[in-house]
C-alpha cells in the first residue's frame, strides 16, 4: 500500500485541477461518468494498462460502476473524446484514430482474456478516413472510487482524490442552482403562455379587421395593444363613418384631434361631446371649428368614469380616450340598443 507521504507528494504534483477534471465528466444514460481514456490520462498510464487491471478484477465492477458505450453513444460523444487531428495519439486500446489500421499489439490486448462481452470490437464509421475501432468504457463515481483499489500507485490514489472532489463540486453546484433552474423554468413557461395568448389575440384582431374589410360583420369586442396607434385610429374612424343620424362621445379627456376624427362623419349626422372640464382653450377650439365646419356641440359632464362612443343606437364602451388610442393597451365592447337609455341618465 502506498505510504501517506508518497500520496501527498503525488497529489501536489498532479497538474489537473478540480475544474479541469469537471470538464471531463459527461452525462451518459443519466449518470455522471468519465471515459476510460480520460481516466488513463489522469492516472498517467496507458488506457490498455487501466483496462487490463479492470478485467483482472471484474467482480469489483458491476454495471452501475462501469459500462461499455454503444455505437450510437460513442458516435454521439465523438466530438467530446477525440479530434480528427489526433489530439490523443497515445491512446492504444479503447479509442484509436486510424487512417492506416491498428497494431497487432492492440488487437492482442483486446483479445488476451477472451472476454467478448466487455471487449467486443466494433467499427464505427464516423467520417471518411476516421474510425473508432473499439467502444470505450464509462466509469461512474463508484467505479472510479473502486479503481483506487486496483491501481495502487501514489499517483492513482492522489488523482482519485482530485476526481472525487470534482464529482462533489459538481453535485454541490447542481444542488445550489436547482432553485434557479426551477425559477427559470417557471419564467419560460409564463413567457410561452404570454406569447401564445398574444398570438391568439392578434389572430382574433386580424379576424376583426378582415370582417371590417369585407363588411361582413361588425366587431363586438377586442383588444388593442400599445403601438397599434393607426389600427385603433382606423377602427374608431370606421365606427364614426357608420353613423346615420347621431354620434355621442362621452370622454373626460378631449382635444382638437377629436374634432378632426368626428369630422369624418357623414353629412347630416349630429355630433355631441360630453367632457369633464371645458377649458378656455377647448372652448376656443370648438368655437373656431364650428365657424368653418359642420358644428359639434360640447357639454360639461363629470359623472362618467369610462369612455362611451354612441353610434346611432349602438354604444361602444372604450377603455381609452380617443386622443390616446394605441398608446397603451385598451379594449372595446359593443353594447346594442343602449344609446337612449344612456342619454336619459345624463
Amino acid at each position: 500500500m502506498a505510504k501517506k507521504n508518497d500520496i501527498v507528494k503525488a497529489e501536489a504534483a498532479a497538474i489537473q485541477s478540480v475544474e479541469q477534471i469537471e470538464s471531463l465528466i459527461l452525462t451518459i444514460r443519466g449518470k455522471q461518468v468519465i471515459l476510460d481514456r480520460d481516466l488513463a490520462r489522469l492516472y498517467g498510464v496507458e488506457t490498455r494498462r487501466l483496462n487490463e487491471q479492470v478485467r483482472r478484477n471484474m467482480e469489483r465492477f458491476p454495471e452501475d460502476f462501469m459500462f461499455q458505450l454503444t455505437k450510437e453513444e460513442a458516435e454521439s460523444f465523438w466530438s467530446q473524446f477525440v479530434t480528427l487531428k489526433g489530439e490523443y495519439t497515445h491512446l492504444t486500446s479503447q479509442i484509436v484514430i486510424s487512417n492506416e489500421g491498428i497494431s497487432r499489439s492492440q488487437i492482442a490486448t483486446m483479445n488476451e482474456d477472451g472476454d467478448n462481452s466487455r471487449s467486443q470490437n466494433a467499427t464505427l464509421k464516423v467520417k471518411q478516413g476516421q474510425n473508432i475501432k473499439y467502444l470505450p468504457y464509462a466509469f461512474t463515481e463508484n467505479g472510479i472510487a473502486m479503481l483506487s483499489g486496483v491501481l495502487r500507485s501514489p499517483m492513482a490514489i492522489a488523482t482519485n482524490i482530485h476526481i472525487m472532489r470534482a464529482f462533489n463540486a459538481m453535485r454541490h453546484f447542481i444542488g445550489s442552482q436547482a432553485q434557479v433552474f426551477q425559477r427559470l423554468e417557471v419564467v419560460e413557461r409564463n413567457q410561452l403562455a404570454l406569447t401564445t395568448q398574444v398570438a391568439e389575440n392578434n389572430k382574433k384582431l386580424e379576424e376583426v379587421f378582415r370582417r371590417l374589410d369585407d363588411n361582413s360583420e361588425k366587431p363586438e369586442k377586442g383588444i388593442f395593444y400599445d403601438g397599434q396607434i393607426f389600427d385603433a385610429y382606423t377602427f374608431i374612424n370606421e365606427r364614426i363613418r357608420e353613423a346615420k343620424k347621431r354620434i355621442v362621445l362621452i370622454d373626460n379627456y378631449v382635444d382638437d384631434s377629436v374634432l378632426t376624427m368626428l369630422d369624418k362623419r357623414n353629412k347630416g349626422v349630429d355630433a355631441v361631446v360630453y367632457t369633464k372640464n371645458i377649458s378656455r382653450q377647448l372652448s376656443l377650439d370648438f368655437e373656431k371649428h364650428n365657424a368653418q365646419y359642420s358644428p359639434i356641440e360640447v357639454k360639461q359632464f363629470d359623472r362618467a368614469h369610462d369612455r362611451f362612443l354612441c353610434i346611432d343606437d349602438t354604444v361602444y364602451l372604450i377603455g381609452a380616450s380617443l386622443k390616446d388610442l394605441g398608446k397603451k393597451w385598451f379594449c372595446f365592447v359593443k353594447l346594442e340598443q343602449l344609446t337612449d337609455e344612456l342619454l336619459s341618465k345624463m
